[in-house]
């Protein structure tokens, strides 16, 4: 057996409003750790699975067939062709059906530590294709914009029909990122079978004159074309109503100075992009809009070029 190591992946905001499947941001401050071993016997076990308060989870399997972290180390050492097999033990530091990439934050933190392991360790960026097919398990999708941020940190451009290339963008001076994630839940797969089948080309030509704005706008340090572009059109419509506080919690971002606001992903969380200056101000004022309805919440700022993940120990 070899010492273990230990990786972070951080948590990452899906979709930023304006870039469905194509856009994702990491978060500074919250994320998930993955500790592994070489070990003689090949395949990849789980020894445990441990949840926010330290204890081992009640809902996360340590069959290696159906935990993305697993999947995704198995997929990478089998690729790489390396002798015998990995124990890896998962640290959820992510609440599940968070809408926060909590299975993205796995898989990634898992090849991370796997890929220190090899006797010839891959670029960061070709770590790509072996996370994604972990968090495909969870998602039912081939998604990045949970992992390509959450794995090289800050605002990743990553559409599918590109895969598995992904471009870390320049973001703008003086922004800052705030999510505020409500107590409760909801299931991305499921929420991604809600959603409609189709759309109108006139919705289609405004979200992607959107997107192409918002991109424009943190290449050219824009900060008003970041507030004119960052809404989101066609799936916000869809999925708010998952979220009981979300009006309320959007017009206390804005009301506080938030360049824009949506869900983090499916949700429940929510975000906001917001001057550096004002982000603990718009924290608060989400927090305290989504405990007047009732609805316990916490929250998190962090900066637009937020690490990604990395190896703490071994």
């Amino acid at each position: 057996m070899s010492e273990w190591v230990t990786a972070f992946a951080p948590a990452s905001i899906g979709n930023v409003a304006v870039g469905f499947d194509m856009l994702g941001l990491a978060l500074e401050g919250v994320g998930d750790r993955v500790r592994a071993r070489r070990v003689d016997d090949e395949g990849v076990v789980i020894a445990e699975v441990r949840g926010l308060d330290g204890d081992i989870h009640p809902y996360l399997s340590t069959d290696p067939t159906s935990n993305t972290a697993s999947i995704a180390a198995q997929a990478l050492w089998a690729a790489q062709g390396a002798d015998g097999g990995l124990e890896i033990s998962v640290l959820k530091g992510i609440p599940l059906q968070s809408g926060m990439g909590s299975s993205a934050a796995s898989a990634v933190a898992a090849v991370v530590a796997a890929n220190a392991l090899l006797d010839a360790p891959l670029e960061r960026k070709d770590l790509l294709a072996y996370a994604l097919i972990g968090e495909q398990y969870a998602s039912g999708g081939l998604h990045a914009d949970n992992v390509a941020p959450s794995l090289l940190g800050g605002l990743v451009l990553c559409p599918q029909i590109l895969l598995p290339e992904v471009r870390r963008l320049p973001v703008p001076d003086g922004l800052s990122a705030v999510l505020v994630h409500p107590d409760l839940q909801v299931n991305t797969a499921v929420a991604r079978k809600g959603l409609a089948k189709g759309y109108s080309i006139q919705d289609w030509l405004a979200q992607q004159g959107l997107l192409a704005g918002f991109v424009l706008a943190c290449a050219e340090n824009d900060k008003e074309l970041v507030a004119k572009t960052l809404k989101d059109l066609v799936i916000e419509p869809q999925r708010k109503a998952s979220v009981p506080c979300f009006d309320t919690v959007k017009q206390a971002a804005m009301k506080a100075g938030a360049l824009g606001c949506s869900l983090s992903g499916s949700g429940p969380s929510m975000f906001a992009l917001a001057a550096t200056g004002d982000a603990r101000n718009v924290a608060i004022a989400m927090q305290q809009a989504s405990r007047s309805v009732g609805i316990a919440c916490e929250s998190w700022v962090s900066p637009l070029d937020a690490p990604g993940a990395h190896v703490e120990s071994g």
